[in-house]
């Protein structure tokens, strides 16, 4: 097997993330479900826009957030996703390539337009997300490239993504090619309102052995195994996943792999701004060391430096010098 050219590719949605600030009681009025992510449609989404306080607009996604973050601690990455013929998609595919990352998925003409994430933070930093996934939910198979995927030592997918039929077949062959090529294939479970719509189909390719490493929090740890205790819950997958993270939120992260178990506490942070990405970047400092053959503790480390970076700003993408801060923190 040749050397890979790129230490990740990611398959995500392609949003555009709007932010503002709100209160607690803009959260009531407007209906929000406070710290989740809803699903809206266009009408909804003009009312939210208008809703909202002075907004600023940032690349994200999922996936794409990840690979900001890989990209920032010197990682080759490259980003598969649907955007539209229009601002919002010139203004993703800018950020991405700016960020170092190859993106070559051709633009889409026509509806829907580019996917936008409208986020209201609250006052304790949570952050409430309301996306219209746009053109992102019509990724199509015939987008991939299969030449790169075979030529990434990681293939990363977004759960996010596998609600639409489109983009959830276009994963589905992604990772036969990548297993094809004897790379490792990383999935991140997203939300537990994902697992609520497609957790048979997750069940089903971990039990086939189709990931190597899975991304997950508590609580999508719990919806996926059906297992509140989370060390049973951690347990019950680590025959099936060569690799389980699960992040703890303030309570840190812990990780299994071949046998390894491997725990960290979540580093220390002066105020927490804005949630917004911790998971995305975890996953980023965690692949990081993973490519890089790191110890397994060092991979939770890395992936807790990152989220802490994240949540003392607004935005999903990193601010601060990640190898600088990294090189600080681990001497």
């Amino acid at each position: 097997m040749t050397a890979p050219s790129f230490d990740v590719i990611a398959i995500g949605n392609a949003i555009v993330d709007v932010m503002a600030p709100c209160s607690d009681e803009d959260i009531a009025r407007l209906g929000l479900a406070k710290g989740g992510m809803t699903l809206i449609d266009p009408p909804r989404a003009k009312e939210l826009y208008d809703a909202m306080g002075p907004a600023r607009e940032i690349s994200g996604g999922s996936a794409a957030n990840t690979l900001a973050g890989l990209a920032a601690l010197g990682a080759r990455c490259a980003f598969i996703g649907q955007v539209a013929d229009d601002q919002l998609g010139e203004v993703f595919a800018h950020d991405i390539r700016a960020g170092g990352i190859a993106f070559a998925t051709p633009a889409r003409s026509g509806e829907p337009s580019t996917a936008r994430c409208l986020i209201f933070v609250s006052p304790d930093g949570q952050r409430t997300m309301n996306t219209f996934l746009g053109a992102s939910q019509f990724l199509p198979a015939e987008a991939l490239d299969p030449a790169a995927i075979a030529d990434a030592a990681v293939l990363y997918l977004e759960g996010y993504l596998w609600d639409p039929e489109e983009p959830r077949a276009a994963m589905r062959r992604a990772i036969a090619t990548a297993r094809g090529a004897g790379r490792k294939v990383a999935f991140t479970l997203s939300d537990a309102f994902v697992i609520s719509r497609h957790g048979d189909d997750f069940r089903a390719l971990i039990a086939a052995g189709e990931i190597d490493i899975l991304f997950a929090n508590e609580h999508e740890l719990a919806a996926l195994t059906g297992i509140e205790d989370f060390h049973e819950g951690i347990a019950s997958l680590a025959d099936m996943v060569p690799t389980v993270v699960v992040t703890r939120s303030e309570k840190g992260a812990y990780a299994i792999s071949a046998g390894a178990h491997a725990e960290v506490a979540a580093e220390p942070i002066d105020k927490v701004v804005d949630t917004t990405g911790a998971g995305d970047l975890f996953a980023a400092g965690f692949l990081f060391g993973f490519t890089r053959q790191r110890p397994l503790a060092e991979c939770l480390r890395l992936g807790a430096i990152c989220a802490a970076e994240v949540i003392s700003h607004y935005g999903a993408r990193p601010e601060a010098d990640l190898k600088a801060l990294v090189a600080t923190k681990l001497g």
